[in-house]
């Protein structure tokens, strides 16, 4: 299971603003981390949000966040947003920077049964002249038995279902037509959505936000690609592969 390099950090957000920004409230104690990285009483950092969504249900003032930190010199921000507390104390994974590695890894463990008895995996593959896939897949190294697989993490709940985009999406739309594009000449492609939060019962496109993107996600389908939604098992240490979704096409 992918782990964090460092204890992370216990904090109350107090807001988000220019999407990579975080203002954070520390409110537990921060061994290994200098004064001069944290603001006189009360103790407030500003933290790196990897996530370029709108963090709709994972990212609400008030909320308890926990931050890694990293003291490389090169960094302008060394305190990094990596969870978000849900309301029932679950953990949800925001830091978007997180998820192929933790696909990448459930796979090559062989904890995604449809995906086993590939022989190599490899990470941003070229697709086309102008797009990578998150992962690609050999199954003997002939290149001629591949399969191509994007990952998208999804946070937002929507009643009883945790539902992506969160917000308006050209390159997760440009993604499907290139999945769809493959599939249609017999590439075996996967749309794999990472459900990076312990609640809601199934996975679904969210048209009330991005109607373009469920309309090509019922398009993807019906030109092959396959779609998967596995949910992670977040702790303050790690995180992994948990139990699988169903995809509901509206």
């Amino acid at each position: 299971m992918p782990s964090f390099s460092s204890p992370l950090i216990k904090g109350r957000l107090i807001r988000r603003y220019k999407r990579f920004f975080a203002d954070v409230e520390l409110i537990d104690s921060h061994p290994g981390v200098p004064n001069s990285a944290i603001d006189a009483e009360p103790p407030v950092v500003v933290a790196h949000c990897a996530n370029t969504g709108t963090m709709k249900t994972c990212g609400d003032p008030g909320s308890i966040v926990y931050l890694s930190w990293n003291p490389d010199p090169k960094r302008k921000l060394h305190f990094t947003w990596e969870l978000t507390e849900s309301p029932d104390g679950g953990l949800i994974g925001v830091n978007t920077a997180r998820p192929n590695a933790i696909v990448a890894e459930a796979i090559s463990s062989g904890q995604i049964p449809s995906l086993k008895g590939y022989s190599s995996l490899k990470r941003e593959v070229p697709i086309s002249s102008e797009s990578r896939c998150d992962i690609g897949l050999d199954r003997d190294g002939s290149g001629k038995d591949i399969c191509v697989i994007e990952v998208k993490n999804a946070t937002m709940k929507l009643e009883h279902a945790i539902a992506f985009p969160d917000a308006v999406t050209s390159r997760g739309l440009k993604h499907l037509h290139e999945l769809s594009r493959l599939a249609s000449e017999g590439v075996r492609c996967v749309m794999f959505f990472l459900v990076n939060r312990p609640d809601g019962e199934i996975f679904r496109a969210a048209h009330e936000i991005d109607p373009k993107y469920a309309k090509a996600l019922r398009e993807a389908a019906a030109c092959g690609v396959e779609l998967m939604a596995w949910r992670t098992l977040n702790t303050l240490t790690h995180a992994g592969i948990g139990s699988e979704l169903n995809v509901q096409l509206d």
